[in-house]
């Protein structure tokens, strides 16, 4: 099916807004013995979670972050070691499990926050852009990362580390895990919020490209989504 996607802008952000609610804050607060924070002003509540992270030691802070967010998820081994190599690595790109990126991004950048910058810098990329399908298509983060990536260098960390799944009408099992959000913003306009690591402003070579996706993709996407 033919297709055509255009690049309207890209940009870098360094926080994403409305991880991290209000409640988050408050059992936050209350796991570093913060007393009474359901009772302390919504204004307040990341400004005094700061102040109450800061009093611990960096890899102490983020082990109680972390057992917060991925105890369900991670062993309390792997916690431990993770609460040790945030402070030097970006474990937010570097984690093997991709699908974890997106906790793990948030998690430093509260803690990189509470710490003045004692922990790694890492930023996320928003893109929005138009994808128009000649017939009606159920528009998937799959469908967004073959479309995507026509417009991308050979360079592009994507393409090189995706170029043959990308290119094949096999599931694209990292795709949920590459892209951490995907909304619709209009008629067939779009924005999508992933790793600047996956996709940045250097990434692109191209603003527009007109190509198609071959039936067996359609027909793979189809039956995979119901």
């Amino acid at each position: 099916m033919n297709f055509t996607i255009r690049l309207k802008n890209i940009k870098s952000i360094d926080k994403i807004d409305g991880y991290w609610n209000k409640q988050d804050y408050i059992n936050l607060l209350e796991l570093f013995n913060f007393p009474d924070a359901k009772n302390l002003p919504d204004a307040d509540l990341f400004d005094m979670l700061s102040m109450a992270i800061s009093d611990y030691e960096p890899e102490e802070a983020a082990e109680v972050v972390l057992k917060y967010k991925l105890s369900n998820i991670l062993k309390e081994g792997q916690i431990k070691n993770l609460s040790n190599e945030m402070l030097e690595d970006k474990i937010a790109e570097e984690y093997p499990d991709i699908s974890l990126h997106f906790p793990l991004f948030n998690i430093n950048q509260l803690l990189y926050d509470a710490y003045n910058g004692k922990f790694p810098r890492t930023l996320a990329s928003v893109i929005d852009f138009e994808l128009v399908f000649k017939s009606k298509i159920e528009i998937t983060k799959e469908i967004v990362l073959r479309t995507i990536s026509d417009m991308l260098s050979e360079k592009s960390l994507l393409k090189r580390l995706y170029n043959e799944q990308l290119d094949s009408d096999k599931e694209l099992n990292d795709a949920e895990g590459i892209i951490w959000e995907l909304k619709l913003t209009g008629e067939n306009t779009f924005r999508l919020i992933t790793s600047d690591y996956w996709l940045n402003n250097e990434d692109f070579e191209k603003d527009e490209f007109s190509g198609e996706l071959r039936d067996e993709e359609i027909n793979h996407f189809k039956k995979d989504s119901h």
